[in-house]
């Protein structure tokens, strides 16, 4: 039980650590000096501190996007096994929620873009919708491989013990898994080469575009629920690529850790060896990490 709480609280700290990593290893790669590596930290006060401002055009829905898209992310966070025990929450087929309650962030999100009566986030909310549909699929098919690999229908036994005996017998599926979320991680999560976290090009911006009308809290809410959501696809990509016995939960929840700062250093990098994809390339990119999720599928079921 206390190792499942340490695990739960390194969700609820370490996100915001995990963008500022991120950050630091494209301004060193650039050859910049860049930002503090607690920058985001420091960005959440900054905003928590000042007040929000409404126009008045919008409704309840445009104040309750933050609060209903960060709710739904760290209820997420409670499905998933970060370390050596259990999850804090976990009943057979919690998976589909999994990927249901992201969903439900991102429609919040849109949602509350569109609320605005703005035409510019308007566009932002139809592109993170349009690519979020070929995400999805995408998701699911790494999800049930990773079920049909397994034989468990829990996230956290799907990414428990069972890995290890999966790996050896399927190893090249699960392989083709790893891809397949790493890609998927890149899109949901609007980094580079699917979208540029930092830009404000009109013709570029597709998640940035939808939080323009935000402010203080609300912005900061938004801030700590997209790092959220990138610490929890990239504990998908980790635990997956861990996937084998530790001498002890505690020996899997540190080996967790130090591959967490892997996946932010390796998420960096692309961003600073990769530019930005045209708009029209993204769907084949997303449609690629399908096609890899179904020869997973393809190669588990022959």
């Amino acid at each position: 039980m206390l190792l499942s709480l340490l695990q739960l609280a390194a969700f609820l700290v370490l996100p915001p650590l995990l963008v500022g990593v991120v950050n630091r290893v494209k301004s060193v790669a650039g050859g910049r000096t860049g930002p503090p590596l607690l920058q985001p930290y420091l960005d959440l006060r900054r905003l928590l501190a000042k007040g929000a401002v409404y126009s008045r055009t919008t409704t309840w829905v445009f104040r309750a996007g933050p609060v209903v898209g960060l709710a739904a992310v760290a209820t997420a966070g409670l499905l998933m096994a970060f370390g050596g025990a259990p999850s804090l929450l976990s009943f057979t087929g919690d998976f589909v929620l999994f990927a249901y309650l992201l969903g439900l962030a991102r429609f919040f999100t849109a949602l509350a873009a569109l609320d605005t009566g703005s035409s510019f986030e308007g566009m932002g909310a139809a592109r993170e919708v349009t690519f979020a549909s070929l995400a999805e699929p995408a998701l699911f098919l790494c999800l049930v491989v990773l079920a049909r690999a397994t034989g468990a229908l829990s996230l956290s036994q799907m990414l428990g013990e069972g890995l290890a005996g999966a790996w050896r017998s399927d190893g090249p599926a699960l392989l083709l898994v790893a891809l397949a979320l790493f890609v998927v991680a890149l899109a949901e999560n609007s980094r580079i080469p699917v979208d540029d976290p930092n830009t404000h090009l009109e013709l570029t911006m597709i998640h940035e575009v939808m939080v323009l009308d935000h402010s203080g809290p609300d912005l900061a809410f938004i801030l700590y629920g997209a790092s959220l959501k990138l610490f929890l696809f990239g504990a998908l990509v980790v635990r997956l690529a861990l996937g084998f016995r530790f001498p002890g939960p505690w020996t899997a929840f540190g080996a967790f850790l130090l591959g967490m700062a892997g996946f932010a250093v390796l998420v960096g990098l692309v961003e600073s060896a990769m530019a930005r994809l045209r708009l029209s390339r993204v769907p084949q990119m997303l449609v690629g990490a399908s096609v890899l999720s179904v020869f997973a599928l393809v190669l588990l079921l022959r």
